[in-house]
């Protein structure tokens, strides 16, 4: 292909990267491999006769997720041997701008394929089932019933309450201060009885290899933390919103960055989700 050619391509296809990669992330989890995959369906439409095309966005987001759904194959077989907890890379946001959240998204690591993508592509982005059936090469009522099982599954990872924007980000902030400090009458008083800790280090970065769960065992393990932060301490980056959960970056004793994610209902928080895992930190750096 011509240098003009190529560039005329490109241009017409980068407006549409941002919304392909999130696609391929929702799918994936991992922002470097939906990266890959959109830089590669670049590289496919290339090859693509385009005056065929009538709509490019459609024919790029099918080519996106086709090529989700193989990968898909392969990266479930890894997350079994995976060590430890599982999160989906973290995307940090000023605002509350994601309509999957990181509850969400785990849920969905827990359908099928195929159930994945008809619940995303329906449920979230909005396509009718005509145009899901075309994405996944199956018949409009197969893919009804394949979003209305994944939707049965993921009901209840759904935000019950919301949280006002700005109360989200001074329990987040209130929660940094406290776990840091070792205020454990504050740390507390913020959370619900049931929370649950999951701390993703990948076997890269020392994180526990299973949640703790209750009140109890989550008090327990920042009693633990509150003694190390004492010794290395722990800076805060910045606060925002990590995969539509209040949250904060900080850059931990060793250097390396941190996210913690805080899922909060009724102004209690129920579950603290902690990205250790340098590999799937590198975007934020």
């Amino acid at each position: 292909m011509e240098r003009a050619d190529l560039n005329q391509t490109a241009a017409g296809f980068d407006p549409l990267r941002p919304k392909l990669i999130r696609v391929a992330y929702r799918m994936l989890g991992s922002v470097a491999d939906a990266e890959d995959i959109v830089q590669d369906a670049f590289i496919r439409w290339i090859e693509v006769d385009r005056a065929e095309v009538r709509v490019p966005e459609a024919f790029l987001r099918r080519m996106v997720m086709r090529m989700c759904l193989d990968q898909l194959k392969s990266a479930r077989r890894q997350r079994e041997t995976y060590i430890g907890p599982w999160l989906p890379d973290p995307i940090v946001e000023e605002d509350e701008q994601e309509d999957v959240t990181l509850p969400l998204m785990l849920a969905l690591e827990r359908l099928s394929p195929l159930e994945r993508a008809a619940f995303l592509l329906h449920d979230v982005f909005g396509l009718d089932f005509e145009e899901v059936a075309a994405t996944l090469q199956r018949e409009p009522a197969a893919c009804r019933q394949l979003a209305a099982r994944a939707r049965a599954h993921v009901r209840e990872s759904r935000p019950r309450f919301h949280v006002e924007k700005q109360r989200g980000l001074e329990i987040a902030q209130a929660f940094f201060a406290a776990s840091r400090s070792g205020d454990a009458s504050a740390l507390g008083a913020m959370l619900a009885a049931d929370v649950s800790m999951h701390a993703d280090g990948g076997g890269k970065r020392p994180a526990a290899v299973r949640p703790a769960l209750g009140f109890e065992q989550v008090m327990k393990v920042h009693a633990g933390l509150a003694k190390l932060f004492e010794k290395v301490g722990s800076t805060l980056v910045r606060a925002g919103f990590i995969n539509g959960l209040p949250g904060f970056v900080t850059r931990e004793g060793d250097g390396e960055l941190q996210t913690t994610a805080l899922e909060i209902e009724d102004s209690k928080i129920v579950a603290i989700y902690i990205m250790r895992n340098p590999d799937k930190l590198q975007h934020l750096h």
